[in-house]
C-alpha cells in the first residue's frame, strides 16, 4: 500500500497547516477528517538530524535520574505551564519553546503574574510547533556506554503535526548534542513519549498502540513493521533490550501508558485503580497480572505494584460513563521535586500522601489539572526531561522490611555506581533516627564489571526502623546521592515486623514464604501466640481457590505448612491465612 505520508508538500493546501492553539492530545476532529481524506502533511526532519542509529551502545535514562533541564512548549494551559515553571526552575533550567516574540512576551507576563522571577534558569528557544504535548514529540535522553556522551534520540510523532516533530531538533541544536532520529528507511518508527517509559536498565514499557501505529496501513512509519523489527529499532536507538507491551485500554482513547501507570523506581509501578469492574479497571488488572506472570525486575525480583485511585469526575462518574480520564499517575520527576496532577481535594489528599510516603524528603507539589484533563493529558504529557550531561548513575534495590530478624548478623546493602571517569569511593549512611544524624559506612567494590559496591548496617533490636541513603564519588570529584534529596530523603525498612504483629489483636502472623519464587517444596511459616482455629488457602490472582493447604487448629509458636509448587502452572498466587481476627495474605511466584 502506498504511504500517503510521503506525498510532496505542494499537494497540501496551506490552510491545512495552520496552527490550532488548543489541539488535544488525541487527534482533533479536524485532523481526523484530514486523515480520512488523505490530507496529512509529510514529516521532514531538518538536515541536522542523524538518521543512522547512535554509533555506540546506548542506555535510555530513567526519569528519576539527575536532570539538567526541563522542556515545555508554551501553547495552551498557560496557568498550568506557569505553575510547572515556578517549581521546576528551583531544580533545573527550564527551556520554554515559543514560536515568536509575542509568545515569549505572553509567557513572561503569565510567569510574572504569579511571582516567577525571569532569571537565568528560564531560557526561551524559538521554534515552530503545533501543540503543547512535548512529552510525545520532544527529544529523549540516552547515554553512550551507559554513562558516556549524552545523545538525544527522536521518533516520528504519531500525529499529523509536522511542526511538533521538529522541536526535538531545535532542543538538540540549542544544547549542542547530536540527535539520532528514526525517520528513514528500515529504521522509520513512529511513537509518542507518553506511551513509553523505562527503568534505565534496558527494560522498556508501552501499550500495544505502538504495534498499531507501525503496522499495516499506517500513515506515520515507512511501512509495516513487525514486533521484532520494532524491538530492534528500540534497542539500537534507545538501548531497550526487553520491550514489554500491554494491551490497550477500552476507555483510554490515546492508549498512553502514563495515563494509568508509571514507574516509581527500577522494580515498582504505581497503577491507577478503579472500583471493581468499572471502566478500564479489568484490563488494567489483566495487564498487571501479565507483567507479574511473565517478567521479573532487573534485580530478578517480582515487580512491586502500588495502587492509586483513578478519581471520578465532580459528578462521581468514570470514563465508561462519559467522564474525563482523571488520574494521578501522570506525575513528573524533576530532581528533588515531584509534580502531581490534582482535581478534587477529597481524592487529592490521598494521592499526595501516597507520593510523600513513598518518596519521603522529596518536595511533592500538586497542580490543579481540571482545565486540561478533558484534552486527555496532564503534567507528564506537557513536559520532557533533559538528562544531565555528566551522569553519576546510581542503581539501588531498596531494602524491604525484614520479618525474620536473626539473633545476630548485619544487614548487607549494595548499590551500583558508574561515572565516565570511574568511581573513587562510595558510602552508605544509616541511622535509626534521622533527627540524630547519620552514621557513615565505607562501601567496598564487590563487582568491578557491574560497578556494585557493598556495605553493612550493624544488627539492630527487633522492631527497629532503619533509615539510609547511598553516596558515590567519581574520580572527577563529582558526588551524587540516592535518593536525590538525601539526607532530607531516605530509604527505610523495619526489622522483625512480626514482633509488633503478634499481639492480642492479631494472634496469628503469616511470615515470609520461602523459597519465593518457588518451583518445588515451599515453606509457609505461620507464627501464633496462642492456640487458634485457622484456614490456609492458596488462590490465583483472580481469587479462585487453587488448594486448601491447612484447616484446623494451629498450636502456639511456629508452624510450617507446605505447598508443592511444581504442581501449579507458572504465575502469581496468594497464600491466605484466615482466622477469626481476619485474613492475612502473601504473594508467591511459581516459576
Amino acid at each position: 500500500m502506498k504511504n500517503l505520508l510521503l506525498l510532496p508538500l505542494v499537494f497540501i493546501p496551506l490552510f491545512l497547516l495552520s496552527q490550532d492553539p488548543f489541539l488535544p492530545n488525541p487527534h482533533s476532529q479536524e485532523e481526523l477528517e484530514k486523515i480520512r481524506k488523505g490530507l496529512y502533511p509529510p514529516v521532514v526532519k531538518p538536515s541536522k538530524t542523524i538518521t543512522a542509529p547512535p554509533p555506540k551502545p546506548v542506555r535510555h535514562m530513567a526519569e528519576w535520574e539527575e536532570l539538567e533541564a526541563l522542556v515545555i512548549t508554551w501553547q495552551s494551559f498557560p496557568e498550568i505551564l506557569s505553575q510547572i515553571v515556578k517549581y521546576a526552575k528551583e531544580e533545573v533550567r527550564v527551556i520554554i519553546i515559543v514560536e515568536n516574540d509575542q509568545d515569549r512576551m505572553q509567557a513572561e507576563g503569565h510567569l510574572s503574574s504569579i511571582g516567577v522571577a525571569l532569571d537565568d534558569n528560564i531560557e526561551f528557544v524559538t521554534a515552530r510547533h503545533n501543540s503543547v504535548w512535548s512529552r510525545d514529540y520532544a527529544q529523549t535522553t540516552v547515554y553512550a556506554d551507559e554513562v558516556g556522551e549524552r545523545y538525544f534520540t527522536d521518533w516520528v510523532y504519531d500525529r499529523i503535526r509536522p511542526d511538533d516533530d521538529t522541536v526535538a531538533v531545535a532542543v538538540a541544536d540549542y544544547l549542542g548534542a547530536p540527535l539520532y532520529s528514526t525517520t528513514e528507511a528500515e529504521n522509520r518508527l513512529s511513537n509518542a513519549g507518553g506511551n513509553f517509559m523505562s527503568d534505565g536498565l534496558g527494560n522498556g514499557f508501552c501499550s500495544k498502540l505502538i504495534l498499531q501505529t507501525n503496522g499495516p496501513g499506517n500513515i506515520f512509519s515507512g511501512g509495516a513493521l513487525s514486533e521484532f523489527e520494532i524491538d530492534g529499532i528500540m534497542q539500537a536507538y534507545m538501548g531497550i533490550n526487553r520491550f514489554v507491551k500491554f494491551d490497550t485500554l477500552p476507555w483510554d482513547i490515546i492508549h498512553h501508558l502514563d495515563m494509568h501507570m508509571h514507574l516509581l523506581d527500577e522494580e515498582t509501578f504505581v497503577v491507577g485503580q478503579y472500583p471493581e469492574g468499572v471502566a478500564d479497571g479489568p484490563q488494567i488488572e489483566a495487564n498487571i497480572n501479565y507483567l507479574l506472570d511473565h517478567f521479573e525486575s532487573a534485580f530478578g525480583s517480582p515487580y512491586q505494584i502500588k495502587r492509586i485511585v483513578q478519581p471520578p469526575d465532580f459528578q462521581g462518574n468514570y470514563p465508561d460513563e462519559g467522564a474525563v480520564l482523571r488520574n494521578y499517575t501522570n506525575f513528573v520527576f524533576i530532581n528533588k521535586t515531584i509534580l502531581v496532577p490534582t482535581y478534587e481535594e477529597r481524592y487529592d489528599r490521598v494521592a499526595l500522601r501516597f507520593y510523600r510516603e513513598y518518596f519521603p524528603g522529596y518536595k511533592v507539589v500538586g497542580i490543579n489539572c481540571n482545565n486540561m484533563i478533558a484534552a486527555v493529558g496532564a503534567l507528564h504529557c506537557i513536559t520532557k526531561e533533559v538528562g544531565t550531561s555528566d551522569p553519576l548513575w546510581i542503581v539501588h534495590q531498596r531494602q524491604r522490611d525484614i520479618s525474620d530478624n536473626a539473633v545476630w548478623g548485619d544487614y548487607e546493602l549494595s548499590a551500583r555506581f558508574k561515572h565516565r571517569t570511574g568511581i573513587s569511593s562510595a558510602k552508605l549512611f544509616w541511622t535509626t533516627d534521622p533527627q540524630l544524624g547519620y552514621e557513615p559506612a565505607d562501601m567496598s567494590l564487590t563487582n568491578y564489571f557491574t560497578g556494585e559496591w557493598t556495605a553493612s548496617i550493624p544488627h539492630q533490636a527487633d522492631g527497629t526502623e532503619i533509615f539510609y541513603y547511598v553516596q558515590g564519588t567519581a574520580f572527577s570529584g563529582k558526588t551524587q546521592v540516592r535518593p536525590l534529596p538525601a539526607p532530607a530523603a531516605y530509604y527505610h525498612f523495619k526489622v522483625d515486623t512480626k514482633t509488633t504483629a503478634t499481639t492480642e489483636a492479631q494472634a496469628a502472623v503469616l511470615e515470609n514464604i520461602y523459597p519465593n519464587p518457588a518451583s518445588g517444596i515451599t515453606v509457609v511459616p505461620v507464627l501464633t501466640n496462642e492456640k487458634i482455629a485457622a484456614k490456609i488457602e492458596l488462590t490465583d490472582v483472580a481469587g479462585r481457590l487453587v488448594e486448601l493447604l491447612f484447616e484446623g487448629t494451629l498450636p502456639p509458636g511456629k508452624t510450617n505448612v507446605y505447598l508443592h509448587a511444581e504442581q501449579y502452572a507458572a504465575g502469581v498466587y496468594f497464600v491466605n491465612l484466615k482466622t477469626e481476627g481476619g485474613v492475612v495474605s502473601r504473594k508467591v511466584v511459581v516459576k
